[in-house]
């Protein structure tokens, strides 16, 4: 934990912040270690449409999303458990995209961080290169707009342990595509 520790502090110093969030989606596999190094932690909960998180999974490695994506039923079961275990705050992504300042404003309060318009404004920043491994470095995030999601795929077009998940998060009403009715 020490070593945690010293290195998001060495990104905290040279940010000028108070406060750091990590956005790093991997973290839901250790929330109980992050919440043991950091008893104040608090969480985010960001949720997105799991068929859309595996359709952009596979885009990105160049997966099929046909059959599946062990990983991505992984993570969103973390993701629910971490839910149900810890307070949070949670923020689902379409709304985020929709709706970036309400949203933001809703973050802020939780974070007890005044809100700022430059917030949404991270696209005239120099921020240095994006690297592949950090987060999202696809042409959509180097826009530096927000961006609109693509609409979800059909619930009978993902696994099915992503679709009760889907439902479970209230995605209840995406389209079925029209071949399987």
């Amino acid at each position: 934990y020490l070593l945690w520790d010293r290195i998001l502090h060495r990104e905290l110093a040279a940010s000028g912040k108070a406060i750091i969030v990590d956005k790093t989606p991997n973290n839901v596999f250790i929330v109980d270690r992050l919440r043991e190094a950091w008893p104040d932690a608090r969480f985010i909960f960001l949720l997105r449409h799991p068929g859309a998180i595996a359709r952009s999974r596979a885009a990105y490695k160049g997966d099929a999303v046909e059959g599946g994506d062990e990983l991505i039923v992984k993570y969103v079961e973390a993701l629910e458990e971490a839910r149900q275990t810890y307070d949070g705050h949670t923020v689902r992504y379409e709304d985020l995209t929709a709706n970036p300042e309400a949203e933001l404003r809703k973050l802020c309060a939780f974070l007890g961080v005044d809100y700022e318009p430059g917030m949404l404004a991270y696209g005239q920043f120099d921020h240095g290169r994006y690297k592949s491994g950090l987060g999202d470095w696809n042409e959509k995030i180097k826009s530096g707009a927000i961006q609109q999601p693509e609409p979800p795929p059909p619930l009978d077009e993902i696994d099915p342990a992503l679709r009760e998940v889907a439902v479970k998060w209230g995605y209840s009403e995406v389209p079925v595509s029209p071949s399987a009715g």
